[in-house]
């Protein structure tokens, strides 16, 4: 169920929230995976930084799906060396 949630924010571009842990996160989904251990994770940029971050599935709980907040995902731009 936490797959079809996030693979239709990941496709639609909308903002997730849900608890983890303890802690309320404010997330720009990216993309699904697995770790080291066989566990998935879910990547993407928390609001208000610039850092990606991975949660586990395990963790998660409380999804919200924003789906009238939109975002463009951030591309950085490596400079060119001459």
């Amino acid at each position: 169920m936490k797959s079809l949630l996030f693979t239709s924010a990941i496709r639609n571009r909308n903002r997730v929230k849900f608890l983890y842990g303890f802690e309320e996160v404010n997330l720009e989904p990216y993309y699904i995976a697995r770790n080291k251990n066989g566990k998935k994770v879910l990547y993407g940029k928390v609001s208000c930084t610039n850092e990606i971050k991975m949660f586990e599935y395990d963790k998660m709980c409380n999804i919200k799906i924003f789906s009238f907040e939109k975002f463009s995902p951030v591309i950085p731009i490596i400079p060119r060396f001459n």
